[in-house]
C-alpha cells in the first residue's frame, strides 16, 4: 500500500465530511512539527560552521586601577570670611545734625582721630548756660561762707541766738550742695559738646559708613564700623546638623580662595550658644595661626574640619558605584586578573574623593574609573596612570 502525504493545502475528498477534514489537518500538523525542528538543527549547525564552531571568549578589559591614598580630603568645608578680632560700631552719643563727614570706608584711621562732627551750637550753648549756672552757684556759696563766719563771731560774743548760727550754718551747706551741683552741670554740657565730634576709639580700618553729612542722627545710632588693627580671624556658620562637632579649642584648617592649596592651622575661639533666628546657623570665630598680612579683611576662606569617623583611607568619586544596598567598589586581584564588587561605608563626600570608613584595605587595588562597564567575576588587565600594568 503506498502512503499519501497530506499538506496544509490538500483537498478534502468531498464525500468525506467533517471527520475527513479533521483527520487531514492533524496529518499536516505531526509532519509540520518534525520539519520546524530539522530547520533550527540546520541552522544552528550554519551559525557554528561559519564560526568554526569555536565558543567566542571575551578579551580581558583593560581598567585603571589605584590602591586607596590617606583620606586628606576626608574633611567638612564651610565657607567663612576674614573679620578683625574687634569690630566696633561707632555712634556719637549725642542727637544731633551731621555737619561733616572726614573718612570714607576703607581708610585707616589713628587712635582719637576725629571721624565726624556734629553741629555743635545747641550744646555749646548749653555748656555757657552751664557755666554762668556755675559762677552763680559759686558767687552764693562764697556770700553765704562770709556770713557763716560772721554769724559764728556774734555768736561767740552772745550777740545772736544760737537758732540764728544755725541757720546760717544750713543756708551755707546749701549753698555748697547748690554749688557742687553746679559743676557737676557744667562737666556733663563739657562732655556732651565734646560729643559732637566721633574719634577712633583705637587704629584701624572703617569698614562701613551708614550715614552721610546733612542727616539727622539719633544717640546711639551706628556711623561708622571700625575694624581694629591687629589680630584676624575667620568668621563662618555652622548648620544644625554640625553644631555638636564644633567646640571651642578645636583645631581645623584654613585655606584662602584668593591662595588655594596653601592651608593654615586654625583654632575654634567661640561658639555662639543661639541659631541665628533668620538662617537658623549658629556663628563661630577661628583664629588663625598665618604670618602677619597674610589675611586681608573681606576675603573670602574655606574652614577644614577634620572627620574623626574617616579610617584614614579615600577614593576617588568616580570609582563608587551605586548599588541597590548602598556603595561599593571594584577592586581587582591582582594575580588572577578578575574584578569583585566589595561594599564599602563611605563618610562625607568631598570635592573630588571621598573617605572609606569601612570595606577596604590600604592593599586594595580599586578600579577608579570605567567601574559603570564592569561587571562582578570579569577578567581585566589592571593598569596604572602611567598606562602601566600592575604586576603581581
Amino acid at each position: 500500500m503506498r502512503s499519501r502525504i497530506f499538506s496544509a493545502t490538500t483537498p478534502v475528498p468531498l464525500g468525506a465530511g467533517a471527520a475527513g477534514a479533521a483527520r487531514s489537518a492533524a496529518q499536516a500538523a505531526a509532519w509540520t512539527r518534525p520539519v520546524a525542528a530539522l530547520l533550527v538543527t540546520a541552522l544552528a549547525l550554519s551559525l557554528a560552521a561559519c564560526g568554526d564552531g569555536k565558543p567566542v571568549v571575551e578579551a580581558p578589559r583593560p581598567v585603571l586601577v589605584a590602591q586607596p591614598s590617606g583620606a586628606i580630603n576626608a574633611v567638612s568645608a564651610y565657607a567663612g570670611e576674614v573679620r578683625a578680632r574687634e569690630e566696633s560700631p561707632l555712634s556719637f552719643r549725642v542727637a544731633g545734625k551731621l555737619i561733616e563727614r572726614k573718612v570714607d570706608v576703607g581708610a585707616h584711621v589713628a587712635a582719637g582721630q576725629v571721624l565726624a562732627v556734629l553741629d555743635p551750637g545747641d550744646l555749646d550753648a548749653q555748656a555757657r548756660a552751664a557755666q554762668a549756672q556755675y559762677a552763680a552757684a559759686e558767687a552764693e556759696y562764697a556770700r553765704a561762707r562770709a556770713d557763716q563766719v560772721r554769724f559764728a563771731q556774734l555768736s561767740k560774743d552772745q550777740l545772736v541766738s544760737r537758732s540764728a548760727q544755725d541757720a546760717q550754718d544750713a543756708a551755707a551747706k546749701a549753698a555748697q550742695g547748690q554749688l557742687n551741683s553746679a559743676r557737676a552741670n557744667l562737666e556733663v554740657a563739657k562732655n556732651q559738646s565734646a560729643y559732637t565730634q566721633l574719634r577712633a576709639p583705637s587704629a584701624g580700618v572703617i569698614a562701613s559708613r551708614n550715614a552721610e553729612a546733612g542727616q539727622v542722627v539719633a544717640a546711639g545710632q551706628q556711623v561708622f564700623a571700625l575694624a581694629a588693627d591687629g589680630a584676624r580671624e575667620i568668621a563662618f556658620a555652622v548648620p544644625e546638623g554640625a553644631i555638636a562637632t564644633f567646640k571651642p579649642g578645636q583645631e581645623v584648617l584654613i585655606e584662602l580662595w584668593s591662595q588655594a592649596g596653601k592651608r593654615w592651622p586654625g583654632r575654634v575661639r567661640e561658639v555662639s550658644p543661639a541659631a541665628d533666628p533668620a538662617s537658623r546657623t549658629y556663628a563661630a570665630r577661628v583664629t588663625v595661626d598665618a604670618p602677619d598680612g597674610t589675611l586681608e579683611l573681606g576675603q573670602s576662606a574655606r574652614i577644614y574640619q577634620a572627620d574623626t569617623a574617616a579610617s584614614g583611607l579615600s577614593v576617588p568619586l568616580a570609582a563608587v558605584q551605586r548599588t541597590g544596598n548602598g556603595t561599593a567598589v571594584f577592586v581587582a586581584d591582582i594575580g588572577s586578573g578578575i574584578v569583585k564588587l566589595k561594599p564599602i561605608v563611605v563618610g562625607p563626600y568631598g570635592q573630588e574623593r571621598v573617605p572609606v570608613i569601612k570595606g577596604l584595605g590600604a592593599n586594595d587595588w580599586v578600579v577608579t574609573a570605567g567601574g559603570h562597564l564592569l561587571r562582578d567575576g570579569q577578567k581585566v588587565v589592571a593598569v596604572d596612570r602611567e598606562n602601566h600594568p600592575v604586576g603581581k
